[in-house]
């Protein structure tokens, strides 16, 4: 007897968020210290996606991580705004990230771009900024 799959899909379905509850890192010292969960773990999880290179590590998405090591050597007329297309997709593959708006760009010395920018999530708003070498 095969199996019916009518009106399987016209039932009700509930989506229930999952708590974004995590452990806390302390990037300063390379340590795991407790737990944090809402706009901290945001935070948290800004900081990783813009410190990990995307498509380098094997036990990551290909969705999760920016891509900055094929700007080095570019015109700095390129590099800002596609740095700021760049960080923009790169943070909103997190569901927890609305929008990414705000862009400065500062140029400390030759070869360098620091990027600030606000980070709009469900749970407030974040200051982030990032430094990256061209």
């Amino acid at each position: 007897m095969i199996p019916s799959t009518v009106g399987f899909l016209k039932q009700d379905f509930k989506v229930e968020k999952q708590p974004c509850f995590t452990y806390k890192m302390n990037p300063d010292r390379n340590l795991i210290c407790g737990y944090t969960d809402e706009l901290d773990a945001v935070k948290q999880a800004v900081y990783k996606i813009l410190m990990t290179e995307r498509y380098q590590y094997v036990m990551y998405s290909w969705n999760y991580g920016i891509e900055l090591l094929d700007l080095f050597g570019e015109p700095v007329t390129y590099v800002c705004p596609e740095l700021k297309r760049r960080i923009s997709e790169a943070l909103l593959q997190d569901d927890r990230i609305e929008e990414v708006d705000g862009f400065m760009f500062e140029f400390p010395q030759k070869g360098v771009v620091h990027v600030s920018f606000r980070v709009h999530t469900v749970f407030g708003d974040i200051q982030a900024e990032r430094e990256v070498d061209f």
